[in-house]
């Protein structure tokens, strides 16, 4: 059994500088405004079309991110339509086999200390299921039927793709302190990608802030 944290880091590498020109190229034909690029103008304008909500000229450029987190928190992932979802699957993925070193991974949880009661039962309960997920594989069950006692804490990973705007969407929800932790803990790794590449688009939101 094996556990680990969560991750998120773009998976197709972007260069920030020219999705920003690129917007603004396309931003400009709004207003015919075209003639005022500049070499440095870029930021400006895009820094006034975010202030006055004109969010859709941010919607012809797109991030895909692989993350790594649990189950449970990628039902919540999925639930944002404007996106594209590549994700592990565990009717095909045999958990028993050498390919995944004969166990399974869990993602920790973020709110249990491994010195309480409560990750002490946690981590029981995760070695039970791998016993029987295990059992079940050895005994001939396929991985789709053996995926039944298959937890929310179990790894996942999943390549999302989503446009400049509705990335900016996820994380104003998904960094909020009404989410669940570990969701949020997830985002704000996202989030300090994002602002790693594009921080034009994404630093009003502050990672310290929503934790």
């Amino acid at each position: 059994m094996k556990i680990i944290q969560p991750s998120a880091k773009i998976e197709i590498p972007v260069n920030g500088t020219e999705i920003v020109k690129q917007i603004e190229k396309i931003g400009r034909v709004c207003y015919k405004s075209e003639d005022k690029i500049t070499p440095n103008s870029a930021e400006r304008f895009i820094k006034m079309i975010l202030q006055n909500g004109h969010e859709s000229v941010i919607e012809h450029s797109s991030v895909s991110m692989r993350v790594i987190c649990d189950r449970g928190v990628s039902h919540e992932i999925v639930r944002h339509r404007i996106a594209s979802y590549s994700q592990e699957s565990t009717r095909y993925c045999n958990y028993g086999n050498g390919q995944f070193n004969h166990e399974l991974t869990f993602i920790m949880p973020c709110y249990f200390d491994e010195s309480h009661e409560h990750y002490y039962i946690w981590y029981r309960c995760m070695e039970q299921i791998e016993h029987c997920y295990l059992s079940l594989i050895a005994s001939g069950a396929s991985p789709q039927e053996a995926r039944a006692v298959l937890p929310n804490s179990l790894k996942t990973e999943l390549v999302m793709t989503m446009n400049l705007r509705e990335w900016r969407h996820f994380i104003r929800l998904r960094t909020s302190n009404k989410a669940h932790p570990q969701m949020r803990q997830v985002a704000t790794l996202i989030l300090a990608e994002l602002k790693n590449q594009i921080p034009i688009i994404f630093d009003e939101f502050h990672e310290e802030d929503e934790q």
